[in-house]
């Protein structure tokens, strides 16, 4: 082989050099392409607490991993020579239009995560065209949420306590506000069994043991920006000291029947919304009721361990109650594509909660935006290989869910 002295015009090409990004935060997220990287920033940048409280799931947090190897163990079917130039990621869900099929789900705590909270997703949310939903427990007020995303949707998930009147006043000011859905959460009676929480000492407001502080030290910017900043509370509750399953069981009603749900139906003026279906009888049920959405969800894994995956339940429910009522999936969603594989199972929307929340704990505000922009990105990507240029082409037949757990059969 001859060698020769190289140019200096053949080594100006490779002698190119990004200009430095000098703002930390802008250089951390931009080096985060998918939800786990950040994850991973957000575990390095916030006390274990407030951390585990976001990645954490009941008991043995079977829930949680089933539901994420789920969405794992599938097989798509690309189909070949499709105009996929341009694809139409956008989607009518609940009388409204979002740019992107998921929107927020409703968060507890939230600024206990990252000071800047509910605002911060309800105005990265306004940004993209998707909804945001409120937690009754969240750590902003309606009217405030409203104020940060003015022009977008806003969803306000309901819990029902055992005080009915001060239940139905938050729905009182959410429909004053102008929310367009209300999400009912049926599947708190008691609060689950997190046990990261109870290892942690999790409690609202948090508290200063010699642990807190020994964990707190490699993270000072989370600590600056939590004690020169509004105290922790509530927004629609009266300020809580103790932990948080204390408060849950202490507020939640375990007496809530159907009755109730039709009653709360007949109160709302807009779209209701039934979050927390896992089982085909009970998405039936609630669809003979005429609510307008079911979201398909074992929450998060937070509640009851080794509840259904959310993920397999689509299949079997979407065919039955499609047609009357639009079928929302949540838990285990860390990807775009496992948004894509949900459409294509029959699910019209999802919801999007722990990956928000790693978005809002790695970069606040910007965190959450990177966030959205990674899943938009994945949902285009994973479209365009599959050949379908926009949401409606996805069907069954793109996706195969592979077969881990079987139900084992007794003769």
């Amino acid at each position: 082989m001859k060698r020769r002295i190289p140019k200096v015009a053949d080594l100006a090409p490779l002698m190119q050099f990004k200009k430095p990004e000098l703002n930390a935060r802008t250089r951390r997220l931009a080096a985060a392409l998918t939800v786990e990287d950040l994850r991973a920033i957000a575990k390095r940048r916030t006390p274990r607490a407030a951390f585990d409280y976001t990645d954490g799931s009941a008991e043995a947090e079977l829930s949680l991993a089933r539901a994420r190897q789920a969405f794992q163990d599938i097989e798509f079917h690309p189909a070949i020579l499709r105009d996929v130039s341009k694809v139409d990621t956008s989607c009518t869900i609940l009388g409204g239009r979002s740019e992107l099929p998921f929107g927020i789900a409703p968060t507890g705590f939230t600024r206990m995560m990252q000071t800047e909270g509910e605002y911060a997703g309800a105005r990265a949310a306004a940004r993209a065209g998707i909804p945001f939903s409120l937690s009754t427990m969240g750590t902003a007020s309606i009217e405030d949420v409203k104020a940060a995303n003015p022009h977008g949707r806003n969803w306000f998930q309901l819990y029902m306590w055992k005080d009915r009147d001060r239940s139905m006043a938050l729905v009182e000011r959410a429909a004053a506000a102008g929310y367009d859905t209300l999400l009912v959460t049926v599947d708190v009676p008691v609060a689950g069994a997190r046990l990261r929480d109870k290892r942690n000492g999790m409690s609202i407001p948090p508290a200063l043991t010699a642990n807190t502080v020994l964990n707190a030290i490699p993270r000072p910017q989370w600590w600056i920006d939590f004690l020169t900043t509004e105290p922790l509370a509530f927004a629609s509750l009266d300020r809580w000291s103790g932990t948080v399953a204390e408060l849950l069981d202490t507020m939640f009603d375990p007496t809530v029947t159907f009755e109730d749900l039709a009653w709360i139906k007949s109160q709302w003026p807009g779209k209701l919304v039934v979050k927390g279906i896992q089982t085909v009888a009970d998405a039936q049920a609630v669809a003979d009721l005429g609510v307008d959405g079911i979201v398909l969800s074992n929450h998060g894994g937070r509640q009851l361990d080794r509840a259904p995956i959310p993920f397999h339940l689509l299949p079997q429910v979407a065919p039955v109650v499609g047609d009357r009522t639009e079928v929302i999936l949540d838990t285990g969603i860390m990807s775009g594509a496992d948004i894509v594989a949900s459409i294509a199972l029959g699910a019209r929307f999802t919801l999007v909660g722990r990956a928000y929340l790693y978005g809002l704990m790695a970069g606040g505000e910007a965190g959450v935006d990177r966030m959205i922009e990674i899943l938009s990105d994945q949902i285009s990507r994973t479209m365009r290989l599959l050949g379908v240029a926009s949401l409606d082409e996805l069907v069954p037949e793109h996706v195969t869910q592979l077969q881990r757990l079987v139900p084992r059969h007794i003769t």
